[in-house]
């Protein structure tokens, strides 16, 4: 029988998946289309790793550097207007790691035994949309700005000893978002971008820079690097981790 937190969580994904589609639906029936998509993957490390579930009494685990593991990315960005732009971005994650702990560990409603081998599943699936406003450009350069609501679909599960345990945290968080661009001339740009927003009861930062060729009026591809960093700290769950892409991409004018 299907959960009430996994029928959510699939309509989350249903409902970016249909945002997506009629967007990309749309941008063909326009005479000069406004629309452009970025697709990209790379490496990612998780450098860390911090958890306890549930957050007040939990054993508080720092597993550290995790294993590499692929990661990938879509966006799709609409300009309507004279300088306002939105944007739907879907961003899965996932790894695991293996390790032993040196104490019994309580992980919700289990206690696992020390010594024995456990597996962690951390997944920090993101979906976004922003409204930006694009200022007029000075020079080279061009700025962005404006506010991203993020649909959190997150959850942490440890498994070993004959247990396994999940915990399951789907929410809405909200984010300042910004952007700046240096036209270098010629064919080639830099490009940084922002999502961030911090609170006493946790942060989010997603920050990337990348280098863009003009290849064509159409197709531009770029690499770059991003930096993700958050978690949340209640009685429910502490959960902290920091994450570092390497990616390739292009993007498209449709």
């Amino acid at each position: 029988m299907t959960s009430s937190r996994e029928t959510n969580r699939n309509r989350t994904r249903d409902a970016v998946c249909a945002a997506l589609a009629l967007l990309a639906a749309a941008a063909p029936v326009l005479a000069e289309s406004p629309f452009h998509i970025e697709l990209e993957g790379g490496p990612a490390w998780q450098t860390r790793n911090d958890f306890a579930v549930p957050g007040d009494v939990g054993t508080r685990l720092s597993l550290g550097d995790a294993p590499a593991v692929a990661a990938f990315r879509g966006t799709l960005v609409w300009d309507f207007g004279e300088r306002w732009s939105f944007r739907v971005l879907a961003a899965p994650f996932s790894t695991e790691t293996e390790f032993v702990a040196d104490s019994p560990v309580r992980f919700e409603a289990a206690v696992f035994a020390a010594g024995v081998p456990l597996t962690q599943r951390f997944e920090f699936n993101s979906y976004r949309f922003s409204f930006f406003y694009r200022f007029r450009s000075s020079g080279p350069w061009s700025f962005r700005a404006g506010a991203t609501g993020k649909v959190r679909d997150a959850s942490i599960a440890l498994a070993g000893d004959g247990k396994s345990e999940r915990r399951d945290d789907l929410g809405f968080v909200p984010l300042l978002y910004g952007g700046a661009r240096y036209d270098a001339g010629g064919r080639w740009a830099f490009d940084a971008e922002l999502d961030a927003l911090g609170a006493p009861q946790g942060r989010a930062i997603d920050l990337s820079l990348r280098t863009e060729l003009r290849a064509s009026d159409r197709v531009r591809p770029y690499l770059g690097v991003r930096w993700l960093d958050g978690g949340a700290d209640n009685d429910e769950v502490l959960t902290f981790a920091t994450v570092y892409y390497a990616f390739a991409g292009v993007r498209l004018n449709l």
